[in-house]
């Protein structure tokens, strides 16, 4: 055994080591970098204060927001602001809308062009959690959730019930897979 215990007080005080590997989880979150992708010609985020809301929830959950970009629907352009997201090296991109069925979403299409890995279970969350919440888009989403690089990628859906849920949603699972990639 390395490690004896010479005294009662010893149970109450934390090893210096353990001390350190929680100032520097606490550090990494406090690093932590995401950028906001906000994709045009959707219903909802048109006229609302998205952006705010977003970065507002991230700010909480402990990432600083490089940016939040306005794109338009198309493949192209999500695809660009993604790929410039993970060459920047964010932790965390979000696009929010462009997960429906419609013609002009194209949100989950871009999102798996640049995508090493997908992960299904998330996404799969976001659809669960947003139907306990009364989200119907975010229930209906075509959203998906992955890996490029050493960047997560997450469609979201564009309600602000979807927003704010989704959001509660990935905080654990985005922090756990930002660890996981940090550690590789």
């Amino acid at each position: 055994m390395d490690h004896v215990i010479s005294s009662l007080s010893d149970l109450n005080d934390p090893d210096p080591e353990v001390l350190r590997a929680e100032e520097n989880a606490q550090a990494s979150h406090s690093l932590r970098r995401a950028l906001v992708v906000l994709v045009a010609d959707d219903l909802y985020t048109s006229g609302e204060d998205t952006d705010r809301l977003v970065t507002e929830l991230l700010h909480e959950d402990g990432f600083t927001v490089d940016a939040v970009v306005n794109v338009e629907s198309t493949r192209i352009d999500i695809r660009q602001a993604i790929e410039t997201a993970v060459v920047g090296g964010a932790d965390l991109v979000i696009t929010v809308g462009g997960v429906g069925v419609g013609p002009r979403d194209k949100a989950p299409d871009a999102t798996r062009s640049v995508l090493d890995m997908i992960l299904p279970g998330i996404a799969q969350a976001l659809r669960s959690s947003g139907l306990a919440c009364g989200a119907v888009d975010a229930c209906t989403s075509r959203g998906i959730a992955g890996v490029s690089g050493s960047t997560v990628i997450v469609n979201l859906a564009p309600s602000r019930a979807a927003i704010r849920d989704g959001m509660a949603t990935l905080g654990p699972l985005v922090h756990h897979v930002i660890d996981q990639l940090r550690r590789g």
